[in-house]
């Protein structure tokens, strides 16, 4: 309080004279131009924030993938790549935020600050020139009651002498003696009420200078010093709300960082490697050796019985056409192999795919059959427009186009009967292959007594635990498993019981066996599967434990 109170009286013994209040004046219009240079700072400190944070976002828009999930790569790598993307975009987020609160709490409150304050300043300034104004009208008149009273001073003096002079004068007559006489008690009189003027006047303007140099501008000049260190305070306020701001995003920015040091400890080279394996693991077993063809036994041999020779196994001509043909088709490794023709029916799919391009390929051709009846609905009314008004048009020329359209009509009716029929024949094959599945004895023997069984519930009776697989086509899992581009895994599975597999299309498993999962259930109660050994086929979903990797689509687990 004692260090306020000698400042405000420093101060106060600063502004003495005029040029000293402009002094203050000019250090005061400096403080709030400093204020409007550091509210600039920070404008251009958030303007580059915006940049950042909008470069930031279009780099990671651009490497982002621009695929869809399913097609983009499982590898570990790709994946903590893409979860980097999405953490450098939460940390493109907190610099905005850096950016807007630096725009709202210290430039925007910078700016209304620094228009307050020079109103403020304004009026302490006014106020203060006004006072300097009074006191110098004051000071005036004062000053001229003192110069007045000057001038009558030395008036009456002049009168007193010639009054002196003529009264001294015995050649003067009486009545100059009584005029100048009268003359001097004008001008002392008139003397008398300027000295009366002056002192009044003097009073007045010492008064009024006591309360300007103690009362009036000192109040002033505090006014302007408590301005002054408010400003201080403001700038001191807005500097740790400067730091602030940055300091309260470091903790999600710390986090966006963890996260890219997790993304990167995630990288996995076993992963990526078993992946690529799976991806392009052909299924295929070498090709085996080819059998040494012997030319020469239609040879005569001369030589002893020791000749080193082939042994015969059989008396039979090897043939070379048919061993090269058959060493031809080992070498599927290293071409492709023909595929089955894609029939109208779609029979070389598995029952499921097969049901799904059916009905797919039903909804495809409904969508075009309302299509060609609602253009034929609208040429009617087109028709019957003409027909009502012949000046539009001709309703004969109309007729050709909805004959087209209603065969149009009848081809797409007969081609969604015929994939119908199709579909229908799938899904009664499944509903009997359910219903017909009876149990195998090879299953009851190795499944466990008391045991809970795959449906659910605990029994002895096993009956129910086998279940036959579809019936596929001769031809569907060739095509199938020997296709150059084998289906990936989407999980694995642990086999809870023994599968003989002794149906087409099925794969023998043993209890505690550990299976790949390349095709989830399809309502039908079989899982498609893979052995270590790149051996495909169907296994009882109830007999297995299947675990889907996280970011397969419809991650379960079926028990």
């Amino acid at each position: 309080m004692k260090t306020e109170l000698w400042f405000c009286i420093r101060w106060s013994g600063l502004l003495v004279s005029k040029d000293q209040f402009e002094n203050l004046d000019k250090h005061t219009q400096w403080g709030i131009d400093f204020l409007e240079r550091y509210a600039k700072f920070v404008k251009e400190r958030l303007e580059i924030e915006q940049t950042y944070a909008k470069q930031l976002r279009s780099l990671v828009k651009k490497y982002c993938p621009k695929r869809s999930k399913d097609d983009e790569p499982r590898f570990t790598s790709c994946l903590s790549f893409y979860a980097i993307l999405n953490e450098l975009n939460d940390y493109a987020g907190q610099r905005e935020v850096v950016a807007e609160d630096m725009g709202h709490k210290v430039y925007g409150e910078l700016m209304r600050y620094s228009q307050d304050l020079k109103a403020e300043r304004k009026h302490h300034l006014q106020e203060g020139r006004k006072a300097q104004q009074y006191l110098e009208q004051c000071w005036k008149q004062m000053d001229n009651s003192k110069k007045k009273f000057e001038r009558e001073c030395r008036e009456a003096e002049k009168s007193q002498i010639i009054f002196e002079r003529l009264d001294n004068d015995i050649n003067a007559t009486k009545s100059e003696v009584e005029k100048a006489k009268a003359q001097l008690y004008l001008r002392t009189h008139m003397a008398d009420e300027s000295k009366n003027e002056y002192a009044a006047q003097l009073q007045n303007f010492n008064a009024e200078q006591w309360k300007h140099f103690n009362a009036a501008i000192p109040q002033i000049f505090k006014n302007l010093q408590d301005m002054d260190e408010r400003r201080t305070v403001k700038l001191g306020e807005t500097y740790r709300s400067f730091a602030e701001v940055e300091r309260k995003v470091i903790p999600i920015i710390s986090k966006c960082l963890e996260g890219m040091v997790t993304a990167a400890k995630n990288v996995d080279e076993r992963r990526d490697s078993s992946i690529v394996v799976e991806s392009f693991k052909s299924g295929f077993e070498p090709p085996g050796d080819f059998p040494f063809e012997d030319f020469s036994q239609n040879i005569q041999r001369t030589g002893s019985d020791g000749t080193i020779g082939t042994p015969k196994t059989d008396g039979s001509k090897p043939d070379p056409k048919h061993s090269i043909g058959k060493a031809k088709n080992k070498l599927w490794l290293f071409g492709k192999k023909p595929k089955a023709p894609n029939l109208e029916d779609l029979s070389h799919l598995p029952p499921e795919q097969r049901r799904k391009k059916l009905q797919q390929r039903i909804d495809e051709l409904s969508r075009e059959l309302q299509k060609e009846m609602d253009q034929r609905d609208a040429l009617n009314k087109m028709k019957d427009v003409y027909e009502k008004n012949p000046q539009m048009g001709d309703p004969g020329s109309l007729q050709p186009k909805i004959s087209e359209t209603i065969c149009n009509m009848e081809k797409l009716r007969s081609e969604i009967h015929k994939n119908e029929t199709w579909l229908a024949e799938v899904e009664g094959a499944k509903q009997s292959s359910r219903s017909d599945r009876r149990p195998s004895t090879d299953v009851n023997h190795h499944a466990p007594h008391g045991r809970e069984s795959p449906e659910g519930s605990y029994t002895d009776d096993h009956s129910q635990e086998h279940r036959s697989p579809p019936q596929p086509d001769p031809h569907e899992f060739d095509d199938e498993f020997d296709d150059d581009d084998p289906l990936p895994a989407i999980g694995h599975c642990k086999a809870l019981y023994s599968f003989d597999g002794s149906n087409e299309g099925t794969l023998v498993m043993k209890e505690d066996e550990v299976l790949y999962v390349i095709e989830e259930d399809k309502g039908d109660g079989w899982t498609r599967v893979r052995k270590q050994s790149g051996e495909e086929g169907y296994v009882p979903t109830s007999y297995v434990e299947i675990t889907l990797e996280k970011h397969s689509k419809g991650a379960v687990t079926y028990i």
